[in-house]
């Protein structure tokens, strides 16, 4: 784990981290549709125009496995993380729909070493995911818990 970018003494509270792009298609949203959430705005176009969501609409989980995978190739693969406690909220916001591009960004809201643990550090991290439109589709905020440089050795 030494040549891990990310320990717990390289986030700093107050600090962003860019998590990047995703472009999101009908095929996607359907798939997963078709195996976790089979509600019909999610799986027929027409059914989500006809729905409040005003289109073929990624479900929420969906979203937030996108978030997951955006956080993942951000930082979470290239640190110490040791994983997480859990999630404060989730919140989603706006519908993502197909053919929307989003953007993920992640704060550093807090962070502290563990009483229990030498060298185990927790970060909280308020992060939000926008479509094309700047609008916020998605909202959260989790603790993840990442290993000292020292304790990764």
């Amino acid at each position: 784990m030494t040549a891990k970018k990310w320990a717990y003494e390289d986030f700093v509270e107050g600090g962003t981290i860019a998590l990047g792009e995703k472009h999101v298609t009908a095929e996607e949203i359907i798939e997963f549709a078709s195996e976790f959430d089979f509600q019909p705005f999610h799986l027929d176009e027409e059914a989500g125009k006809a729905s409040i969501l005003g289109g073929l609409a990624a479900s929420g989980w969906h979203t937030c496995c996108m978030f997951m995978r955006m956080m993942c190739d951000g930082f979470l693969l290239d640190s110490t993380s040791q994983g997480s406690p859990g999630i404060e909220y989730v919140r989603w916001k706006k519908p993502v729909l197909a053919g929307d591009t989003l953007t993920g960004t992640a704060h550093i809201i807090a962070k502290r070493t563990s009483k229990s643990r030498p060298g185990l550090g927790f970060i909280t991290v308020k992060s939000e995911m926008v479509n094309q439109r700047g609008e916020v589709v998605l909202e959260l905020e989790n603790t993840g818990m990442f290993l000292t440089r020292e304790a990764a050795q």
